[in-house]
């Protein structure tokens, strides 16, 4: 697996922390079950959506969810790489082959409740697929086998395919990449998204400098699981 796959790989690091968050507010976001086919997408490419996209789907397995993350972007598929997939069959193969969604599921062994669709061979329209009766009906059925269904779709600045799957979805969110995403296409995107009446869950901040916050955040948590035990060590001390 990829190495941005911090919370598989570090779980008890600060950034992996975020993640979880990220996770608890859309927890409360859901409280009547009703965002359960959540679109990923971005204003622009490289701003982190599928790294984001990823991470969470893992915090969402770890709590015990289970999890069904879709590759939507058909034009420039990454989930494949980013979880070391096979993707000679996906979603293309069901929509256009009416392959058996059996056939094309990746079960990750290292994390039970996880299980992923790649995208599969690029099609000449990945509108047209997203836009088909077919991409409605499985959305419909992940949704009744899947406690929550990720899906990462293309930059919604760069192609209408986010703005089309957003409007077959129950939320969107939106990855904005700090000190680089530029504010102009932020609104942009928020326009785009609002044109399709997409409801949009919230805003995620990749790429940010954590060494102030996060880090500050994460001592202070390590600092008050072993409060007791060091107020404890200072008292032997002083006694000697």
């Amino acid at each position: 697996m990829a190495d941005n796959l911090i919370t598989f790989k570090e779980p008890k690091s600060p950034i992996s922390e975020s993640y979880r968050m990220v996770r608890t507010n859309l927890h409360y976001l859901n409280i009547d079950n009703k965002n359960k086919a959540i679109v990923v997408t971005s204003s622009n490419p490289g701003e982190g959506k599928t790294t984001t996209m990823a991470n969470l789907a893992i915090t969402m397995s770890q709590a015990g969810q289970k999890v069904l993350l879709v590759e939507c972007d058909l034009r420039k598929p990454r989930v494949h790489k980013t979880f070391d997939l096979d993707n000679n069959m996906g979603l293309v193969n069901v929509i256009v082959e009416n392959k058996s969604v059996r056939d094309v599921i990746h079960k990750i062994d290292s994390i039970p409740n996880l299980n992923i669709i790649t995208a599969g061979p690029i099609p000449p329209d990945p509108a047209e697929l997203l836009q088909s009766t077919m991409m409605k009906e499985l959305i419909d059925k992940f949704k009744n086998e899947y406690d929550v269904v990720l899906f990462d779709a293309p930059p919604v600045c760069s192609v209408t395919d986010a703005a089309i799957l957003s409007n077959l979805v129950d939320g969107v969110i939106l990855v904005v990449a700090s000190g680089e995403t530029n504010i102009e296409s932020a609104k942009l995107a928020k326009k785009l998204l609002q044109k399709v009446h997409a409801n949009i869950l919230g805003v995620v901040l990749s790429k940010a400098d954590i060494s102030k916050t996060g880090g500050y955040y994460y001592h202070y948590y390590e600092y008050g699981e072993d409060a007791t035990t060091k107020k404890h060590k200072k008292r032997k001390h002083k006694r000697k």
